[in-house]
């Protein structure tokens, strides 16, 4: 009976051990979400930028993020309009999806400015191709900030 006795308590001693490592280790995950979540609602040291196309179901997606965001005070510091096709285009021969797509896109940046106004940063134009690396980021920060340097 004493050995059924010392491996109980041995057995007793290791659950003891083992949960504390596993409420250590559950103490540690919580303080690291709540340091990232400190830091993702200081709008001293975060803002979020939405880069929005001018498509009815992008902006509605858009708007219940920004909702969310709001919700769980997350700063959002602004929005970036992308793959603008510029009217101009419009008084050119163009094929007819095109010009419906410059038609399309103007009723939506209508409703961009007047849902977003001053929020929105800047209007990037339908480039040529995606914006991958860095001589493409360089070229959108050129149109988008003119070419200012930080």
């Amino acid at each position: 009976m004493r050995e059924y006795e010392e491996v109980a308590a041995r057995m007793k001693r290791q659950k003891e051990v083992d949960e504390d490592q596993i409420l250590g280790e559950l103490q540690y995950i919580r303080n690291r979400i709540n340091s990232a979540s400190r830091i993702l609602t200081d709008r001293t040291k975060t803002a979020f930028f939405f880069v929005v196309i001018p498509e009815q179901m992008i902006l509605i997606d858009t708007k219940k993020a920004a909702e969310l965001f709001a919700r769980f005070e997350v700063p959002v510091g602004g929005y970036i309009v992308n793959r603008v096709i510029p009217e101009e285009l419009g008084g050119q021969q163009i094929p007819a999806y095109l010009r419906n797509r410059i038609a399309m896109q103007k009723g939506e940046l209508d409703q961009i400015r007047q849902s977003l106004g001053s929020q929105v940063i800047g209007y990037v134009p339908e480039l040529e191709r995606d914006v991958t690396g860095l001589p493409m980021i360089e070229r959108v920060a050129d149109l988008l900030y003119g070419g200012a340097t930080l």
